[in-house]
């Protein structure tokens, strides 16, 4: 044999192990190790080659785990963001803005002030908060209207119009110079010229000047003032070019005339512009201006993580250290900023607030699930390679260093993926926050590549006498805490008022759902072995053998019988607790809403004509006889009757004249005021004169009185009643203090006139909206328009220019139509509630899935004994659908037990919880304190879970089962 080149031969004598050859040596013992033979592999690299599959499964699993984690908390912050801007733009521009005013400067008023203190404010925006600088309005104001004497000019009930004076730097920008031109401005006379000589150059709306009698050239004369009579010259017409602008918030009477109402009577006022080169004299208009600043907030920029700080910052201009530099560099010492901001966040906080428990209470139930997940996949791989590690442990491998090499065998696995899922949910869920996202990420990543390491220590660590005290005792303190959680929740509820959600209290129905599989996990074997000891005395070894391995556990090692794994049950019961409590609230929640909503429409569908106009011949009745239409209700109502006979002598009251019985249904179905039809019927033998049977509501009774009243509709007449019964509530009038009187239509229709033609009707039933609209505008006379709105001061251009909401029409106006399907929506419309209900509903199908992994994940740990046992009885003789047979006898105990003890903790969890929990803010309006308890949605999530988990093990059975049984035959006496 022949040594190769490279080998360097072995010394051979004793000069050659002397020391005096030290550098001999050196240099023989490298090129001797190289030479030794190949390298080993690494040991993490053939590991990861010698299971692909489950290598595979294990980053798939990290990576999904991951994801979910990283994304829950992104998706938080974009419904919280989404939700509060959605509340913001519903306040209005007004409420959204910062309110910056000062008085004039008695000298030195220009546009260049102006714009020097617009700097200021500017400038100490920008940290949690930005101002829309395009839509930002600053200009100078008179105060107070002067009227103007003029006789040419309209003049209403002989009162003459009045005009304040307005400098608005971003005028032009908004308006159309439509006649003249634009002011430029008079200077100030001088010597002893009169002060007010020559007038003020001022541009008018065209619709202003045309109502006021003004036009181009006109010089208008204010009232006598002191020191002489200040007057306008108008130069210029201008038209708005949208008068729906925010712009125009706040200056109504400024793109047309406004009326006003003194008493009886009214007058107009009307606004103008000046130039700029009047500032300076824009005091002489009433001797009092002032400066202002509106500086809208970009809603759309705000971050519900920072409200706190944001509101910190704009009370601090409201009233604060920046008040106080702002007031030091404008060398404006009488400056003040408000602004509604801070009472709208507080508002907003409160409302996340009361939708929290629900966004909460999803990724609670989710995480839970996902951390049995992992744990159950942890014990999977470490009984797999359970040989293996001992073999290690067995020839001198220490049990750190395993640990060590399964560590590093996870990193390779676990890491990348959980990279890879983090950046996806930074990708596909972009918020402005990553911090909350990439900690749960991490946090999940480390338990995903603990998990098996961790059971791997445990496995190897010496036995130690089993103490049959830890596990009651774990399950004492689980019990403990879920007591106290409880009952935290019924003394201060899920969201205390005032703070946001204690996590002990969020977490309660996982803390009771836990409660419910440990005791599940103690009865469940008991009650399938007895199950099991009545099969086998039976004929059939299939029902028997499965009922009996589902009782002991499968999968086990070592002699003894032990349970069944506990963790698929926690996981089942997770999901299903957090399904059904969740689907719980959510019913209440769309209960609530449609209660809600029939209460304010009056029904599931109403009709209603203005004042007192009465319904089209016909409509009432073929209303009633659209498909749909279960119950129809048409009445007579009237606002401004009297009530005679009362302590206060005579009350006004809402009088209703209709059929009792359908009324009484009316009532019955929306929950308002319920009464039996019986009390409102006249006796065959009752006299002509003899009062009338009468409903009153509560506000009548608090008014006093006994006996009969007499009662005068506003349209002249009377008629005697008498009290039969008090209602709390009435679907027509549905107020708590109104006072409203209810008669029975016959003798009451023919005492009152008109009363025979209803001028409301209500259904109840599933109407289509649009059905009914068609209808109505059929019934109207083709000559029929709808009436013009009345003229309001209040009213802002851009409400009176608003367009009509959505399925409206002429017809609408004229006869307005409401259905209880669009109140819901509308109540429905909060993308805060959308938010938490997208939430909720995406958790608990990661729940679900997660619960029906856990299920798989225990029948890949019961493979090779479940393929054995099917193998030997094979050559016993049974058959394939015996065998799916036995899987299926093996398995779904533990689910049907874990749907119905599920069902049953979700229902605790309703009885227990539900009663703190406060629904407002997600139904849309003020509703009473409390989850209701039905079984249409916990049975959903319960038996829906679990026949997905059976389906599941049945396709695992029957197509896993055959090449598990051919693999086990072939091996033969190999094994």
């Amino acid at each position: 044999m022949t040594t190769p080149p490279s080998a360097t031969p072995p010394p051979s004598g004793p000069s050659s192990a002397t020391p005096s050859t030290p550098r001999t040596r050196s240099a023989a013992r490298p090129p001797a190790a190289r030479g030794s033979g190949p390298r080993p592999a690494p040991w993490v690299r053939t590991r990861l080659r010698a299971a692909p599959l489950g290598t595979l499964l294990a980053a798939a699993l990290a990576f999904v785990a991951v994801l979910l984690a990283a994304a829950l908390p992104r998706a938080q912050d974009r419904g919280a963001d989404q939700a509060l801007r959605s509340f913001l733009n519903d306040a209005g521009p007004t409420r959204t803005s910062l309110q910056a005013t000062a008085p004039a400067p008695a000298s030195g008023q220009s546009a260049q002030a102006l714009d020097h203190t617009l700097k200021s404010l500017l400038a100490r925006t920008g940290n949690t908060f930005h101002v829309e600088a395009d839509k930002v309005v600053h200009g100078t104001r008179t105060n107070k209207r002067q009227p103007l004497m003029n006789p040419e000019l309209s003049r209403p009930h002989r009162l003459p119009p009045e005009m304040s004076l307005l400098y608005v730097q971003q005028a032009q920008e908004h308006v159309q110079l439509v006649e003249g031109r634009w002011p430029t401005g008079t200077p100030r006379p001088a010597g002893g010229a009169p002060a007010y000589a020559p007038p003020l150059q001022v541009a008018l709306s065209r619709q202003a000047a045309e109502t006021i009698g003004a036009r181009v050239g006109s010089v208008l004369a204010s009232a006598p003032l002191v020191d002489g009579t200040p007057s306008v010259e108008v130069v210029g017409l201008f038209s708005a070019k949208d008068e729906t602008e925010d712009f125009w918030v706040g200056m109504d009477c400024l793109p047309r005339a406004c009326k006003k109402t003194v008493g009886d009577s009214y007058l107009w006022e009307a606004d103008a512009l000046i130039g700029a080169g009047d500032l300076d004299r824009v005091d002489l208009w009433g001797h009092d201006a002032q400066d202002f600043w509106r500086l809208p907030v970009d809603v759309d920029r705000l971050r519900a993580d920072r409200l706190d700080a944001t509101k910190e910052e704009i009370a601090s201009f409201v009233a604060g250290p920046t008040a106080a530099a702002l007031a030091f560099d404008t060398r404006r010492e009488r400056l003040r900023t408000t602004s509604w901001l801070p009472e709208l966040f507080e508002e907003a906080h409160g409302r996340r607030q009361a939708a929290a428990p629900l966004a909460l209470i999803g990724p609670a139930g989710v995480g839970g699930v996902a951390f049995v997940v992992l744990c159950l996949a942890g014990a999977l791989a470490a009984d797999r390679r359970d040989a293996e590690l001992r073999l290690l442990l067995a020839r001198g491998g220490s049990r750190s260093a395993i640990v060590g090499r399964l560590l590093r065998e996870g990193a390779v696995t676990v890491l990348p993926a959980a990279a890879a899922a983090t950046a996806l949910a930074v990708l596909l869920l972009p918020t402005p926050r990553i911090a909350p996202a990439l900690l749960c990420a991490a946090t999940v990543a480390v338990l995903a590549l603990l998990a098996f390491p961790v059971r791997a220590a445990v496995l190897l660590t010496p036995a130690r006498p089993a103490g049959r005290w830890r596990r009651p005792v774990a399950e004492l303190l689980v019990l403990a805490a879920t007591a106290a959680a409880v009952l935290e929740v019924r003394r201060r509820g899920v969201a205390p008022a005032g703070s946001d959600p204690d996590p002990l209290l969020v977490v309660s129905p996982l803390l009771l759902a836990l409660c419910g599989a440990l005791l599940l996990a103690r009865v469940q074997p008991v009650v399938t072995g007895w199950f099991a000891r009545v099969a086998g005395r039976r004929s059939g070894l299939v029902g028997f053998l499965g009922l009996a391995r589902a009782a002991r556990g499968s999968g086990a090692r070592g002699a003894g019988s032990r349970g069944p794994s506990v963790l698929p049950m926690v996981a089942l019961l997770l999901a299903i607790t957090t399904g059904g409590f969740g689907a719980a609230v959510l019913h209440s929640v769309e209960a609530n809403r449609l209660g809600v909503a029939r209460l304010s429409v009056g029904g599931d569908a109403a009709i209603s004509a203005f004042g007192k106009a009465e319904l089209p011949d016909g409509l009432a009745k073929a209303a009633g006889e659209l498909p749909g239409v279960r119950t129809s209700v048409p009445l007579w109502i009237d606002h401004d009757s009297a009530l005679v006979g009362t302590v206060q002598r005579s009350s006004q009251v809402n009088l209703i004249v209709v059929e009792p019985a359908a009324y009484a249904e009316l009532s019955r179905v929306l929950g308002c005021g319920a009464f039996d039809p019986a009390l409102l019927a006249e006796g065959g033998g009752a006299s002509a004169d003899a009062p009338v049977p009468a409903l009153f509501s509560s506000g009548v009774a608090r008014l006093g009185g006994s006996g009969t009243f007499t009662v005068q509709p506003g349209g002249g007449g009377e008629v005697r009643v008498r009290g039969a019964a008090v209602i709390d509530c009435t679907p027509a009038v549905p107020a708590a203090d109104a006072a409203t009187v209810v008669l029975p239509a016959g003798r009451a229709t023919s005492l009152i006139g008109g009363s025979d033609r209803p001028n409301r009707w209500f259904g109840l039933g599933p109407v289509d909206g649009d059905r009914l609209r068609a209808l109505v505008r059929s019934a109207l006379p083709p000559e029929a328009t709808p009436p013009a709105p009345a003229a309001s001061t209040s009213a802002s251009p851009a409400a009176t220019a608003a367009a009509p909401a959505p399925g409206t029409g002429p017809a609408d106006e004229v006869y307005p139509v409401r259905t209880s399907a669009d109140a819901v929506a509308e109540l429905g419309a909060d993308p805060l509630q959308r938010s938490a209900e997208r939430l909720f509903w995406a958790s608990v199908a990661g729940a679900a899935g997660f619960a029906l992994l856990a299920v798989l994940l225990t029948l890949m740990r019961t493979v090779p004994e479940r393929a054995a046992l099917l193998a030997r009885l094979r050559t016993m003789g049974l058959r394939r659908r015996q065998g799916v047979a036995l899987i299926l006898a093996e398995t779904l105990p533990q689910t049907l037990a874990a749907a119905l003890g599920g069902a049953l903790v979700a229902s605790a969890a309703v009885a227990l919880l539900g009663p703190a929990m406060d629904l407002s803010t997600l139904v849309g309006a003020s509703v009473p304190t409390g989850v209701r308890l039905t079984a249409g949605p916990v049975l959903t999530q319960a038996l829906g879970l679990a026949a997905l988990v059976a389906a599941a093990v049945l396709v695992e059975a029957a197509t896993s089962g055959r090449r598990q049984i051919t693999t086990e035959l072939r091996a033969g006496d190999q094994r």
